[in-house]
């Protein structure tokens, strides 16, 4: 798909300043000042994440309450269960809260609800059965915010619930001993980017700084660190911006990762093929789906028990198991994606539409936000595509683009819908099946007076242009310094005008190379799947990534290609 080109340009005097202060190149400083990061102090602490710049836990509104029932349950060796959610973030805060909670003294166990049968969130039958099996008190991780009802039926059962969430709440909160969440209107946490398992770990920080107080751990308790691992993989995960808060405790987290792996992620990084140092990247793209692929066919189970266990024979069990998951997941998300691309065709969809809406009974409802995920990057425009089950309704997700808020359309939509959530980017949606032609319609109504036809256009935002002389080995390991990578700081993107092409090849059916020079220097180019731009002009502009290759002992710059055209002036951010 054809991008817009956006150059950032902030101001130089901020970029000089930047430089001289920090000891950065002018590349990195304009980097940094491109995405906000303006004075010298914010500059020294993104670079520098530390564990000491943690927020206070008990900022959230509801902590007091919540440690307060919960060293009460201490006290009483009262059992807790803590309920879950079967994607990523809810799986490693589930994990999170039932082992460190075991640590604090707890009775802990578990539920995670099974996607196919449950479905999202709070679950009347479920909770009744954990009320059968004795708990008293249940906490829910990355999921609760909107359930008013199972809040009021926990009443009637005489099951205390607390909620730790990050979702967006409603009008009305629920009825519940403690709602944890930093999106609650009347909370002063100042960073509201926090995923589940960044809520659930604050959570685990305030009731150990309540038992300590109370002279209840003997040597101050646990080491908390040891559970950043998780806090990592779910914060990941879901999304949420790898800024503020999340920064610190991914970047820690990923070290812990690498350091002290847990038998589990041991166990998981060997069937991914992930050795040496963990990048956010890897957790994307390898680690995270293969635990969340369980949980997308089946039962999300075996993600949670492969955290837990201390049996490396049991991890290396669970490990292929979910390896062989996400292979049958890969397929029947191809499949999918295959059919609504041809559905799309056969509808006769244009680029005038604002919108998709599909769906189809012979859809696995745990696949189809993944394969919205995919219409999105084919197509760019806000995607929604449902299962439709034998009950008459149909289920799934729903993905964003830049300036179309999600949520906010499916609560002008909301007419139509049993039942929906998410946030901005993403959310999950059960609607009766006799309803779907007309909520299609008012989705897209509700993309068309939002979106102009400029914002249909996906961005290619470019952090800095290079000149010949600034491609050093250097510049590499300056920009490593921004990682971890993400959403809100993703990886730098880097402009070289007026190159020119030659030696072009593809190799390995999908991938292409080329050399390019500038100036008096030589540099071989690398564009992953990228086969079918062969196609080059003798001067190209390059979006792309300087990296380090290795090779026969010897270390080369090369650069990882993004996006390419003919040479041409950029837009900068300024117009």
């Amino acid at each position: 798909m054809t991008k817009r080109w956006i150059l950032q340009q902030p101001a130089p005097a901020v970029v000089e300043q930047l430089s001289a202060v920090t000891g950065l190149s002018p590349v990195a400083a304009r980097i940094l000042a491109g995405r906000g990061l303006t004075e010298p102090d914010q500059a020294a602490a993104f670079l520098a994440p530390r564990l000491a710049d943690m927020l206070d836990p008990f900022l959230l509104a509801g902590m007091e309450a919540a440690t307060a029932r919960l060293v009460a349950a201490r006290e009483a060796e009262e059992p807790v269960c803590i309920y879950g959610d079967y994607d990523v973030d809810g799986i490693s805060a589930t994990a999170l809260l039932v082992s460190g909670f075991t640590a604090l003294g707890l009775q802990t166990g578990y539920h995670i609800p099974n996607r196919m049968e449950d479905g999202y969130g709070l679950n009347r039958d479920a909770l009744a059965l954990i009320r059968q099996q004795g708990y008293g008190l249940v906490v829910s991780v990355d999921c609760g915010v909107t359930a008013v009802d199972e809040a009021r039926f926990c009443r009637e059962i005489d099951l205390d619930l607390i909620i730790t969430d990050h979702h967006q709440p409603l009008p009305e909160l629920p009825d519940a001993v403690a709602i944890i969440n930093p999106h609650r209107p009347d909370c002063s946490y100042p960073f509201k980017g926090l995923a589940g398992a960044g809520v659930a770990f604050q959570l685990l920080v305030a009731l150990r700084s309540r038992l300590r107080e109370g002279g209840t751990l003997g040597n101050n308790g646990p080491d908390l660190r040891q559970w950043l691992d998780l806090v990592a993989l779910g914060t990941i995960a879901d999304l949420v911006p790898l800024t503020g808060q999340n920064r610190l405790l991914v970047a820690a987290g990923l070290q812990r990762m690498h350091e002290s792996c847990r038998i589990g992620l041991a166990a998981l990084k060997q069937v991914a093929g992930v050795k040496g140092t963990v990048s956010s990247g890897q957790v994307s793209f390898q680690l995270a789906p293969r635990l969340n692929a369980a949980g997308r066919l089946e039962s999300a189970v075996p993600g949670v028990e492969l955290l837990l266990t201390d049996d490396p024979a049991q991890a290396a069990t669970l490990a292929a198991e979910l390896d062989a998951a996400n292979t049958e997941r890969r397929q029947v998300e191809l499949q999918i994606f295959e059919q609504a691309d041809r559905m799309l065709a056969a509808q006769g969809w244009t680029p005038d539409r604002r919108s998709i809406v599909l769906w189809s009974p012979d859809w696995h409802q745990g696949v189809v936000g993944i394969v919205a995920s995919r219409l999105v990057e084919r197509y760019y425009r806000p995607t929604i595509l449902l299962a439709a089950l034998e009950d008459g309704t149909a289920k799934g997700s729903g993905r964003s683009i830049t300036g179309f808020h999600l949520l906010n359309a499916l609560h002008s939509c909301a007419g139509h819908l049993l039942r929906y959530g998410g946030h901005r980017v993403a959310a999950g949606v059960t609607i009766k099946q006799a309803s779907l032609e007309q909520f299609k319609d008012d989705f897209e109504q509700a993309a068309d007076a939002a979106l102009t036809p400029e914002q249909l256009v996906p961005e290619l935002l470019l952090d800095a242009e290079l000149s010949p002389a600034d491609l050093q080995p250097e510049l590499v390991h300056e920009l490593q310094q921004l990682a971890p990578f993400g959403m809100a700081n993703p990886e730098p993107v880097l402009l070289l005008r007026q190159c020119q092409v030659s030696a072009i090849r593809s190799f390995g059916d999908k991938h292409l190379k080329f050399m390019v020079r500038l100036g008096k220097m030589d540099f071989q180019v690398i564009g992953w799947r990228m086969a079918d731009q062969a196609d080059l002009p003798e001067l190209v502009d390059l979006a792309c990534v300087p990296e380090l290759n290795s090779w026969g002992g010897e270390e080369r710059l090369q650069l990882r290609l993004k996006a390419v055209r003919p040479a041409e002036a950029v837009t900068s951010a300024a117009d």
